[in-house]
């Protein structure tokens, strides 16, 4: 029977020998000092108001949100089956 252990401690080392030549520096972008993005000044919370009012809020837009998926189903839908039943005949 072969010595499984020294050939998985082998195998560990080899691995981790060969992650450790793959790390890599990533830099993150930064962004520039006095531009605010789209998406931090949408999610930035607001303190001037209290929690329960914050929370109504994004209930709120999530609500619009799933209204306006619900409406553009409907529409594909309805555009849908105006294509596949046969129209009147003129």
């Amino acid at each position: 029977m072969h010595n499984w252990k020294k050939e998985l401690d082998a195998l560990v080392a080899q691995t981790t020998a060969f992650t450790e030549s793959l790390k890599l520096q990533v830099e993150r972008p930064k962004s520039l000092p006095g531009k605010v993005t789209e998406e931090a000044r949408l999610n930035a919370p607001n303190y001037d108001d209290s929690e329960r009012e914050e929370i109504k809020k994004r209930v709120e837009r999530f609500q619009a949100h799933q209204e306006r998926f619900k409406r553009e189903r409907e529409n594909y839908a309805d555009s849908l089956l105006r294509r596949i039943r046969p129209g009147p005949k003129t």
